[in-house]
């Protein structure tokens, strides 16, 4: 749904929101526009806090995850089913050739999951309560298998680097488009005007829609690849089955809306809500297993 942007989106924006009110304090901005057309420091400038801004939240993915899902870390299994788990994650982690993650069960009736952390060897994944309950053992492996995918596909850092470089062009995009109005329309010549604030503040409003679109573009597309990591680690049958269970199953997002994006499920979206979409279809999901 349109917004269905995730957790991480909405941390790195309120990183970015942060990284410009500190730029704007320590007078970053005013020396920039007295630099005029000086676009060299104007893009080192963007691509410092656009980078920083982006990894501070992969930096913080894990324990943020952890705090918005309220996830339960099985320390010491209390249970044959939560046994059954760390095996199973522990046994796709060393078929995948990654780290052991920690592994976590929140407390959701609806089904999903997710893995987040900040690399191969330091991860989380997650399932749900709901998940559990209305999932065969084979199909909650598939599920499994997909999460761990994701953290051997490096998708956490990847998506950080994408959003990276998008959050340089919003920066750097948005203070040009400023300097242009403010003088332009508002005539300034000495120090920023309130024109400069005002259309900055707008650009990056707008340029960080379009460049939200991007990075969900992108992230759809590491869907499909995880699907077929889930399907080599638990069989290609059982990660079919798996998604057209959630296919039957799934209503609103399991997972908060922080943390939709890297959750397992997706439904059906058109026009702006599908640019904005984190996960395909799970239709097309399906189909993409079954050609493969």
């Amino acid at each position: 749904m349109l917004k269905r942007v995730g957790y991480f989106l909405a941390t790195n924006l309120a990183i970015l929101a942060v990284l410009n009110v500190t730029a704007r304090l320590l007078g970053f901005d005013q020396y920039l526009y007295r630099m005029g057309q000086n676009m060299g420091s104007l893009l080192v400038f963007a691509a410092a806090f656009g980078m920083l801004g982006s990894f501070i939240s992969l930096a913080m993915s894990k324990h943020m995850a952890k705090k918005f899902s309220g996830a339960r870390i099985i320390e010491t299994p209390a249970t044959a089913r939560e046994r059954w788990l760390v095996e199973t994650v522990q046994r796709q982690a060393g078929q995948a050739g990654i780290g052991m993650p920690e592994v976590a069960v929140f407390d959701h009736p609806q089904p999903n999951a997710f893995a987040t952390g900040m690399n191969r060897n330091n991860a989380l994944v997650a399932v749900s309560r709901g998940l559990l309950e209305h999932m065969t053992e084979d199909e909650v492996e598939a599920v499994l298998g997909h999460e761990v995918s994701h953290v051997a596909n490096g998708d956490m850092i990847t998506l950080a680097l994408i959003q990276g470089v998008v959050n340089t062009f919003v920066i750097f995009l948005s203070r040009v488009i400023g300097q242009m109005v403010d003088r332009a329309i508002f005539k300034s010549r000495s120090g920023i005007g309130p024109g400069y604030w005002i259309t900055v503040i707008i650009a990056e409003l707008v340029l960080g829609i379009l460049a939200s679109v991007i990075v969900m573009y992108f992230s759809r597309r590491r869907e499909f690849r995880a699907d077929q990591g889930g399907a080599e680690l638990a069989g290609r049958d059982k990660m079919i089955s798996a998604l057209r269970r959630l296919r039957d199953l799934y209503e609103p997002p399991a997972l908060p809306e922080q943390l939709a994006a890297f959750g397992v499920s997706g439904r059906h979206a058109s026009g702006l809500r599908r640019l904005l979409s984190s996960h395909p279809p799970l239709d097309e999901r399906i189909e993409a297993l079954q050609g493969a």
